[in-house]
């Protein structure tokens, strides 16, 4: 349903059922999945892919250009998954021709006024609370939680079924399953709450838990608890998950457990 105060590129291509309310803009070469609902005052730009049963709110702005000064006017999109909200303010840029798009997952909520940068990956469910800023390139992996007011440096990937604390500067790479909080970012535990919740059962929790006790608190260097680790812990799953994402870090991971 479009309201005659809403403007629609005739070149949109716009699904069953989208609601777009009025004083809303929607430029060329765009498409909208059926069942979203785009509130008034929402500029989706050049380049925008959202999908199905998404709700976008006022003030909203989709696939503007990146703010990257080498962007050269390059064909690049920004895509926006199912099922996700996308709150007051936020804006997600297009990519560039590093990657040629931006990504936004399955099921997330993205809350008011929070930045997603161009060539950026975010998984399915991920909660990004009110005023993060996520720059360029960043990948976070599904599930992840990143408290108010977080500020995320280019490059860096985030863990599966982690949560940052609100306010935290995140420099580094972010391991999968834990809580990480302070200045600067270290490891304060592992996410034991967000875990049961996805229904990890208690005796995967324990092992989880061991592992970056070894990794972050055995007076080891991250190398050493790496071979550790591979040697003393049975074969799992997850085991296998944070072992490759901290051999294949680009940026280095986040520091360990202090008292200070």
């Amino acid at each position: 349903m479009k309201q005659p105060l809403s403007f629609i590129h005739p070149d949109a291509k716009i699904g069953k059922n989208v609601i777009i309310e009025p004083f809303t803009t929607i430029n060329k070469n765009v498409e909208i999945g059926e069942g979203t609902w785009i509130s008034s005052n929402v500029t989706i730009m050049e380049g925008a892919r959202i999908g199905k049963n998404c709700r976008i709110f006022p003030g909203a702005v989709i696939s503007a250009i990146p703010q990257d000064l080498k962007f050269g006017g390059e064909q690049s999109i920004a895509r926006i998954g199912d099922y996700t909200s996308i709150r007051e303010c936020v804006t997600v840029n297009r990519g560039t021709s590093a990657s040629g798009q931006t990504i936004v997952g399955d099921h997330c909520l993205l809350m008011a006024y929070s930045h997603v940068a161009h060539d950026c990956i975010i998984g399915n469910h991920c909660v990004i609370a009110n005023s993060v800023a996520i720059a360029g390139h960043v990948k976070l992996e599904d599930y992840v939680i990143l408290g108010g007011l977080c500020a995320v440096h280019q490059f860096v990937k985030i863990g599966e079924n982690s949560i940052i604390s609100g306010g935290t500067l995140i420099r580094k790479d972010i391991p999968p399953f834990v809580k990480a909080a302070k200045e600067p970012a270290s490891f304060v535990g592992i996410n034991s709450i967000g875990l049961q919740r996805r229904g990890f059962g208690t005796d995967k929790i324990s092992e989880i838990q061991n592992i970056y006790r070894q990794l972050f608190q055995s007076n080891q260097n991250i190398s050493q608890a790496v071979k550790s680790i591979d040697k003393e812990f049975s074969k799992s799953k997850e085991k296998e998950k944070i072992l490759s994402f901290i051999e294949t870090s680009e940026r280095g991971i986040m520091k360990g457990y202090s008292y200070k």
